[in-house]
């Protein structure tokens, strides 16, 4: 059996309902990893992460800018409180563990705030110079570059100097705690990627590769070097 990866649900607090996109699923299944999904509050999240081999952070609504210090821009989205609580609070426990995780749109923005980091509240109106993240089309289609950094996890694992990559956000990461590393930036100079390089597996990418892999090998081994450095905390616990 492969390692247990704790995949993030997006979170309706009006509703109360919880939801997620099941590419997510298929693609650590298709690299080998064994999915739960996961919700909760912040003591869940301390409860749980000792019981995961791997993290991975979902896509989803805008983060709440109290957690980077800032008061709402004007097109601030839809925010989840409950979700920024216990995401917040699974990234922090596995950035202190050594826990393995891979963050995706939204989740690339929680790692970068659990260590520290801050946004870009709103891509149009704060950087009005960069090109369209947010493409109108199917989510298996790429609809722009990324220039992937030289000596990075990133490169190693994609095994390329650019990516054609999809992207649906508004947001994005604008400052990056000390330490960790840009590993891949947009045309308009966006950081699309990022790692720490002190972590054995902290990787996050600003576009949905869980929408591609299953024609993308780029994509797919973003998947399975993941499930791969869970699977040797899976065995590293034995």
């Amino acid at each position: 059996m492969g390692p247990l990866i704790g995949i993030s649900c997006s979170v309706d607090d009006e509703s109360e309902k919880l939801s997620l996109n099941l590419p997510y699923l298929r693609a650590v299944e298709a690299a080998g990893g064994v999915p739960v999904m996961l919700a909760g509050t912040e003591e869940t999240a301390r409860a749980v992460i000792g019981r995961l081999q791997g993290v991975l952070l979902t896509g989803g609504v805008d983060v709440d800018p109290c957690h980077f210090g800032e008061e709402p821009h004007p097109a601030l989205g839809e925010v989840s409180a409950t979700r920024d609580a216990f995401e917040l609070a699974l990234a922090k426990e596995a950035l202190r563990r050594g826990i393995p995780v891979f963050g995706i749109c939204r989740g690339c923005q929680v790692m970068a705030i659990a260590g520290g980091g801050t946004l870009y509240q709103d891509i149009p109106s704060q950087r009005p110079e960069s090109l369209q993240h947010y493409q109108h089309g199917a989510r298996a289609r790429a609809s722009h570059a990324v220039d992937v950094s030289a000596g990075s996890r990133l490169r190693e694992i994609s095994g390329a100097a650019q990516l054609r990559v999809n992207s649906f956000h508004h947001q994005a990461v604008r400052d990056l705690p000390q330490g960790w590393i840009t590993t891949a930036n947009a045309p308009d100079g966006l950081i699309e990627a990022f790692e720490d390089p002190a972590h054995p597996y902290w990787l996050a990418v600003q576009w949905h590769p869980e929408g591609l892999y299953p024609h993308d090998p780029a994509a797919m081994a973003l998947f399975a070097t993941f499930v791969q450095a869970a699977q040797e905390v899976a065995s590293h616990a034995r």
